[in-house]
C-alpha cells in the first residue's frame, strides 16, 4: 500500500478568550493513538479539575480512521461536535484537541456555544501549528575519503537531509529523504560515483519536513 502525507500538529500549545465572562481554554497536542489521545486529556482535567467543561476531539490514523468527540455535559451537538468539524476542515490528524470552559453566568444559547467551541478549537490547532507529514527513509551510504568534498557538494542542494556523518576507515552518511525523492537522489549519487556509491535502505517513517521541502 502507498504512503500518503498527511497533515498534523507540530507541538502542544493552547490559547485562550473569554465570550460573555466564560472563560474558554483551546488545548491541542500530537496523538500517534487513541491511549496519546486519552492521556492528553486527562492532563487537561487534572490541570483544570474546577472547570465547568473539558469537551475533546481527536482523529487518529493517516488515513482519520479514527475519530471520536465529546460534549462532557454541553448541550449535544454544541462542543465536540463543532471541535471535530473543525479538525476535519483542517485535514489534521493524529491528534487530540480539548476546550476547556469556565462558566461566567451567562447563558450562550445553542448558536454561541458551538461558535465558541469552534473558535477554541481554531485557536489551538493556530498555536500548535500544522505541518506535513511525508514517507519518508532513512539511508545509509558509505563514502570513501577521495569523494567526500565531490558528495557533500552535492548533497548541499539534494533533496534530502543529512542525519549524521561518521569518520572511520569510510565515512557513513545517514540521509533522510522523502519517499517521492529517493529514486531521483539514488540515481543522482549513482551517476555521480559511476556506480561506486551504493546507499542502502534503513529505515522507514513518517517526518515533518521543512516548508520549502514540502
Amino acid at each position: 500500500m502507498t504512503l500518503k502525507p498527511y497533515k498534523t500538529l507540530l507541538k502542544a500549545a493552547e490559547s485562550e478568550f473569554v465570550i460573555h465572562k466564560s472563560r474558554f481554554i483551546g488545548q491541542a497536542a500530537p496523538a500517534q493513538s487513541e491511549e496519546e489521545a486519552l492521556a492528553f486529556l486527562n492532563a487537561v482535567r487534572a490541570r483544570h479539575p474546577d472547570a465547568n467543561h473539558n469537551c475533546y476531539a481527536y482523529i487518529i490514523g493517516p488515513n482519520m480512521g479514527i475519530m471520536r468527540y465529546n460534549d462532557d455535559g454541553e448541550p449535544g451537538g454544541t462542543a465536540g461536535m463543532p471541535i471535530i468539524e473543525v479538525m476535519k476542515a483542517r485535514q489534521v490528524t493524529n491528534c487530540a484537541v480539548v476546550v476547556t470552559r469556565y462558566f461566567g453566568g451567562i447563558l450562550l444559547g445553542a448558536g454561541g456555544l458551538t461558535r465558541a467551541y469552534a473558535q477554541g478549537c481554531t485557536v489551538a490547532i493556530n498555536a500548535a501549528g500544522v505541518g506535513v507529514m511525508h514517507p519518508s527513509v532513512r539511508l545509509l551510504m558509505d563514502v570513501d575519503y577521495p569523494m567526500l568534498n565531490k558528495v557533500e557538494y552535492y548533497l548541499k542542494s539534494a533533496p534530502c537531509l543529512v542525519e549524521e556523518k561518521s569518520f572511520a576507515e569510510v565515512i557513513t552518511f545517514s540521509l533522510l529523504v522523502k519517499q517521492t525523492d529517493e529514486a531521483q537522489l539514488m540515481e543522482d549519487l549513482t551517476a555521480l560515483s559511476d556506480g561506486r556509491l551504493q546507499p542502502i535502505r534503513f529505515d522507514e517513517m513518517y517526518l515533518a519536513w521543512p516548508e520549502a521541502q514540502a
